[in-house]
């Protein structure tokens, strides 16, 4: 993580393959994880998740040390990890289907 990006992500686990955002991230946002950057072409809220690095699909996202689903595609560092590219492994997602990033 950039030094910029100090007080806008916060991850409690060494383990833990997402960022969670400490406040709103406003659209056109850079971060740079490395020598990559990701610009934010949308608003993100308060609490939403950020991948740390590269997920590869089918792997269990960790947030806060605990795995809470896993990746339904590959997701680049950077990227917004939200229920358009993850699934519960706990809850069924039919439920989710209408829900959009």
């Amino acid at each position: 993580m950039d030094e910029a990006q100090t007080g806008l992500l916060l991850r409690i686990s060494d383990v833990d393959n997402v960022y969670v955002l400490l406040r709103n991230l406003t659209a056109g946002t850079v971060l740079k994880f490395g020598e990559r950057e990701t610009v934010h072409e949308k608003a993100l809220e308060l609490g939403h998740k950020i991948a740390a690095r590269d997920i590869a699909a089918g792997e269990k996202i960790i947030k806060y040390g605990a795995p809470i689903g896993s990746a339904t595609r590959d997701i680049r560092a950077g990227e917004h990890v939200h229920v358009h590219n993850i699934k519960s492994d706990y809850i069924p997602t039919y439920t989710l289907d209408s829900v959009t990033e």
